[in-house]
């Protein structure tokens, strides 16, 4: 009886723990980054990445995509360490002219796919001026999802009006 008593209160823990391990994982954006700090003072902005409201550490993949002199480009984006956990800085990679877009997503290695992005446009003085974490409806939960070219190119148009 004790030998069950025990089983069923592991079942039951293990059950319990489920909906904390379980759901989608988010990504958000932190600008300015913070000045008094060695790890971003050089950086654009600061990619914190969490397993629901929990900090969680989560591989980054990032592309910077723009239009220089009428011609499309993208650069291979590199997120360093910041003092904080699950925190990434960004600094700029990127060149001066033009108009540009940041396409920053989270890629958890046990799947291997974008399972939440933030698009980033860049205002003409070279930093944010919107942000988008791009969701689609599951029940009443809003599951972040991965950005699409399209909402790339929509975005790169938006930078270009700014520009104007």
């Amino acid at each position: 009886m004790l030998r069950s008593a025990r089983h069923l209160a592991i079942a039951l823990l293990t059950l319990a723990a489920v909906p904390a391990v379980a759901g989608p994982p988010w990504i958000s954006i932190e600008y300015p980054a913070n000045p008094h700090d060695q790890r971003t003072r050089d950086a654009v902005l600061v990619v914190n990445t969490f397993h629901h409201g929990t900090p969680s550490a989560m591989p980054l993949r990032g592309t910077a995509e723009g239009i220089v002199g009428g011609e499309r480009r993208t650069v291979q984006l590199r997120f360093g360490p910041t003092e904080r956990a699950a925190s990434f800085a960004l600094t700029r990679q990127w060149p001066q002219e033009g108009r540009w877009v940041l396409n920053i997503s989270l890629v958890p290695s046990e799947t291997g796919k974008v399972e939440a992005s933030a698009l980033v446009v860049l205002g003409a003085d070279g930093t944010p001026s919107r942000v988008t974490v791009p969701t689609r409806r599951d029940g009443p939960w809003s599951v972040p999802r991965a950005v699409t070219g399209d909402e790339v190119l929509a975005a790169l148009r938006d930078a270009g009006e700014q520009r104007r």
